[in-house]
């Protein structure tokens, strides 16, 4: 753990392996594996971006973890989230989704996830998905020392979000669109002290 006094306490925990990571990644090893290999990586493919999209707004109200743990049912039953595939989803499918207890059965959600991927398919005449999202990527990043610190928002999700709605997107609120950022690596919101901190390469 980082000797800085200005980190508290309890916002790093040193591992057995030696490294310091945030509480919520220390413990569990499924939340300390991808907190360790995929949380803030950059991601540029589009289906990687609407999976991470689709993923995000069906953890609205949850916690991560149980999405996590979904993953695969999730890559199942939404065709390993292939936005051709998806965007063609009728009503039988909807049924067959709200079936599946494997996945989040929300309807609302699922829906929202067919209508993100009909309007990612259509985003490609325009640059595509993967470019729009990066194209809000901040001058500077944030340098949360305490779990605090670390933001929920921000003015780039905030305008994020209004162009995804623009465009035909749902489920794709400020909040739920900075936790897409920290996930793909346009923000770095790992602690200060973190092993992790400043490691995707976009920022340093």
């Amino acid at each position: 753990m980082s000797t800085d006094p200005a980190i508290a306490p309890s916002d790093l925990v040193t591992g057995p392996d030696g490294l310091a990571r945030p509480v919520w990644a220390a413990a569990d090893p499924m939340l300390r594996d991808y907190y360790d290999t995929e949380w803030g990586m950059p991601v540029h493919d589009e289906r990687g971006v609407f999976e991470r999209l689709s993923l995000e707004a069906f953890q609205s109200g949850l916690s991560w973890r149980t999405i996590l743990a979904k993953r695969p049912a999730f890559r199942s039953a939404f065709a390993d989230f292939d936005p051709d595939v998806v965007a063609r989803f009728d009503e039988h499918d909807v049924e067959r989704l709200l079936g599946d207890a494997g996945i989040v059965r929300n309807r609302a959600k699922i829906r929202a996830t067919i209508t993100n991927a009909a309007a990612t398919v259509a985003l490609r005449a325009d640059g595509g998905l993967a470019d729009l999202v990066w194209s809000f990527r901040p001058d500077a990043t944030p340098a949360p020392r305490t779990a605090a610190e670390v933001p929920t928002t921000s003015d780039a999700s905030t305008a994020l979000s209004k162009a995804l709605r623009a465009r035909g997107f749902a489920f794709v609120g400020p909040t739920t669109m900075h936790a897409l950022m920290e996930a793909l690596g346009i923000v770095d919101t790992h602690l200060v002290g973190s092993h992790r901190r400043g490691t995707s390469g976009v920022w340093h």
